[in-house]
């Protein structure tokens, strides 16, 4: 249900027990709030139980209540995150040379479609910096080798710190950031990677698939951490391809489901619909 009220939004998971969904209501009917949305999960195998709810706070203080929703949470023995609608995260793009998911998501951001803002795009070349500054977003270019990748890396946390930035894309961007930078960074990283992992990690999947003979080809969308396109999965599609379909082909249609794949991701991150459980998410409806 849209509403131009400003609302807080609690993701709260652990371990499984009876009552929880009513106590959780509870808790918000006696501060006079109203919900606008309720979904839960229960892990049958782990006996974890997850929800996300989102409520329009009665009172004028939604930080105060936020705060006092999650010691309420840790009463009941849940861990709980909760954000207020009205604030807007900065994001960062940062892209190579392939622009297909570069135009998308900066397209979709004009169009309303993210709750959340793109603060600046850093790129290891400067081919798309034209592009950029024609968005209206300052554009860093950034040159990353073997020889000064810490040099490279420091550069770009200080530029990510400048920017105010509170997650970052990698749209296409064809470097592998290091776990110190994930470490320093320690904000949400979404990457898109050209093929449904866990098959064919790494590069040149498109490249991998045709010689494998698929009859699928997918996209991933996923938090990146310390390893390899191994990170918990945001979302995923897949587009069917036959003997007949080239390496160009594969690439070709993987572009347009990379496209969607990561918009969606970016979309239900920012709408603070997914929550990070070891090595997997469950991301709400």
């Amino acid at each position: 249900m849209p509403t131009s009220t400003p609302t807080l939004i609690a993701l709260l998971h652990g371990p499984d027990q009876r009552g929880l969904v009513a106590r959780v209501a509870g808790w918000i009917f006696e501060r006079q709030g109203n919900i606008l949305h309720a979904d839960q999960h229960r892990d049958m195998e782990k006996g974890v139980f997850f929800q996300r709810v989102e409520w329009v706070p009665a009172n004028g203080d939604p930080e105060t209540e936020a705060r006092e929703f999650q010691a309420f949470a840790a009463t009941l023995g849940m861990a709980a995150q909760v954000a207020s609608s009205a604030h807007r995260p900065k994001g960062a793009i940062f892209v190579s040379r392939a622009d297909h998911c570069f135009h998308d998501l900066i397209l979709r951001g004009k169009a309303g479609e993210f709750a959340g803002d793109f603060a600046c795009v850093i790129s290891n070349h400067p081919d798309l910096a034209a592009a950029a500054r024609g968005y209206g977003l300052p554009f860093h270019h950034v040159p990353v080798a073997t020889r000064n990748r810490a040099a490279a890396e420091a550069r770009q946390l200080r530029l990510l710190r400048a920017a105010g930035v509170e997650f970052a894309i990698l749209a296409r961007y064809m470097q592998v950031l290091s776990p110190g930078f994930l470490a320093k960074f320690n904000r949400p990283v979404i990457n898109i990677h050209h093929s449904f992992l866990p098959a064919f990690a790494g590069g040149r999947p498109y490249h991998q698939a045709h010689e494998r003979g698929v009859k699928l080809i997918g996209a991933t969308a996923h938090y990146a951490t310390a390893l390899l396109d191994d990170g918990p999965i945001i979302q995923q599609d897949v587009a069917r391809v036959t003997h007949r379909h080239s390496v160009e082909d594969l690439i070709r249609k993987g572009r347009d489901l990379e496209k969607t794949v990561l918009a969606q991701a970016v979309r239900w991150h920012l709408e603070n619909r997914v929550l990070v459980y070891g090595h997997k998410t469950v991301v709400f409806d």
